[in-house]
């Protein structure tokens, strides 16, 4: 069973909502029967990739929000996030542009590293305060994870999986996907947001029993040939 997940880095319901949908997948039976897929979503392509803000920064001068809202947001996230196991610090995430972690996200899939790069990366914005979107932090990154160095340097020096990060962009319209994390299952359902671990146990199983289960043979198995011979 597939799951393909939109998400950009600088989204802390993206990390929650990864949190809660492996909470969820980590108690189901068939766990190791599911693919998870990693997709590229950017919240603001229009960001400088050489200027970074701080979160409050951010919300005031670029989206217009009075500091009181940006306070009572970030109070409401930080009480999600503990609920998902997450300690989020704020004050040190730096907000900036993250094309280039999504490249460095596909070079991981190509190494079927994904789910490391995106954890990793979550906690250097959100944890750690890093610049996700500097080529140094971003080559420490990937040697943390066992990838080569040099090729880490070719892939955001160059167009290396560019066209590959712009898919995932292009898939994500051809879905009217305006907001993440969302979450694809199986090519059936699709859920948005960081929905509660119980509520994505529900959905998997349910996707899992409708479309990745045993097959229920409906047929009164005529007509057909196997390894001892043929009925008819």
């Amino acid at each position: 069973m597939k799951i393909e997940i939109w998400s950009d880095v600088m989204c802390p319901f993206c990390y929650i909502g990864k949190n809660n949908f492996e909470k969820a997948l980590e108690g189901l039976p068939f766990k190791d029967e599911v693919e998870v897929e990693w997709k590229s979503f950017q919240l603001d392509p229009s960001l400088n990739p050489v200027e970074i803000k701080t979160t409050m920064e951010y919300f005031k001068e670029k989206k217009g929000f009075p500091e009181a809202q940006v306070k009572q947001m970030i109070g409401q996230v930080l009480q999600m996030g503990k609920d998902a196991g997450i300690e989020f610090n704020f004050e040190k995430a730096l907000i900036t542009n993250t094309f280039l972690a999504h490249k460095l996200l596909h070079l991981a899939k190509k190494y079927k590293k994904a789910d490391k790069m995106e954890e990793a990366l979550f906690i250097a914005h959100f944890i750690d305060g890093k610049n996700v979107g500097d080529k140094d932090t971003l080559i420490s990154i990937a040697e943390s994870l066992g990838l080569d160095k040099d090729e880490a340097q070719q892939v955001l020096a160059s167009d290396e999986f560019n066209d590959e990060v712009q898919r995932d962009f292009s898939e994500a319209q051809n879905h009217r996907i305006s907001g993440v994390p969302f979450f694809i299952l199986n090519g059936k359902y699709s859920v948005s947001g960081a929905q509660p671990s119980g509520f994505f146990a529900e959905a998997l199983q349910q996707t899992y029993n409708e479309t990745a289960g045993k097959l229920k043979d409906i047929s009164s198995g005529e007509n057909s040939c196997d390894a001892d011979g043929c009925s008819i």
